[in-house]
């Protein structure tokens, strides 16, 4: 199912989707504050050892991130649907650190509201996410999408591939429908058509958190809270900053694989 890998030798395959798991955690995780670098996060998971003097959450983090990877193409290997609850068991493998309130549920939806705090224009501006009692019924639509989306993937299709992602991605994030772990989250369930699709992920670069985030609350501001029973992605043009970026975004992987594949034409070339 992953097309990426084939006509690969199998070590070469392997180093890839660590490479991918590597740098897809590192990115995705340091967007919300982890310390550790790409090459520390390289060596916790492949060799299993903390790094010296880097907090105990952030090796917990990377652990749980990577396991969640495994998840994802659990999903895909199975042929499994993503329903309520292998979502909540991706929720558990990402939230590692696990606040005992009742209030702050972990595999499960949120008890309370929640917002971020967004720029616009240099303008401060709140933004509200769903209320708390709209999850339920706004998940049932988010799945809904999710399956037409699954099902409407194309091998090698980028484009069909890419508007999936940012679909998925900014509906989920619009949600927010966990009390944390949202954005890593959404960064994980979105490539799932991406992946169907034969393609490698799309990875956020750490370096590019800003234009993202601002990319993202462009959107939120134009269209507001969601709320139960309203249109998951109103207004269509206003996504094609964020789909731009996802698409820029997309080259860090799309590049891992090229370098791959040349490494493999080499080897054939020597063999000849």
């Amino acid at each position: 199912m992953l097309y990426f890998l084939e006509n690969l030798d199998k070590d070469l395959q392997k180093a890839l989707i660590s490479q991918l798991r590597n740098l897809w955690t590192h990115t995705s995780t340091a967007i919300e504050g982890n310390t550790l670098t790409l090459g520390e996060t390289a060596f916790v998971l492949e060799e299993g050892l903390t790094i010296s003097g880097k907090p105990l959450k952030d090796h917990e983090e990377v652990v749980g991130h990577a396991r969640a990877i495994d998840l994802i193409y659990g999903l895909l290997e199975r042929e499994t649907p993503l329903e309520e609850q292998e979502l909540f068991n991706l929720h558990k493998a990402v939230q590692t650190h696990v606040v005992l309130d009742v209030y702050k549920p972990v595999g499960a939806w949120k008890k309370e509201p929640n917002s971020t705090v967004g720029v616009i224009d240099e303008k401060q501006v709140v933004f509200d996410y769903a209320a708390p009692q709209d999850v339920p019924s706004l998940m049932e639509q988010w799945f809904k999408l999710y399956h037409e989306l699954m099902a409407a993937a194309v091998p090698g299709d980028k484009e069909k591939a890419l508007q999936a992602y940012v679909t998925l991605h900014v509906s989920f994030v619009r949600i927010h429908p966990f009390f944390d772990g949202n954005g890593r989250m959404a960064r994980l369930v979105a490539n799932l058509p991406v992946l169907k699709a034969g393609l490698p992920p799309i990875i956020v670069p750490r370096e590019q958190r800003k234009a993202y985030i601002d990319a993202l609350s462009q959107y939120h501001y134009a269209v507001g809270q969601i709320e139960q029973g309203k249109e998951l992605l109103p207004e269509a043009d206003a996504l094609k900053p964020f789909t731009a970026f996802c698409e820029e975004a997309w080259k860090a992987t799309i590049d891992l694989v090229n370098e791959i594949h040349k490494k493999q034409q080499i080897r054939a070339g020597k063999k000849r």
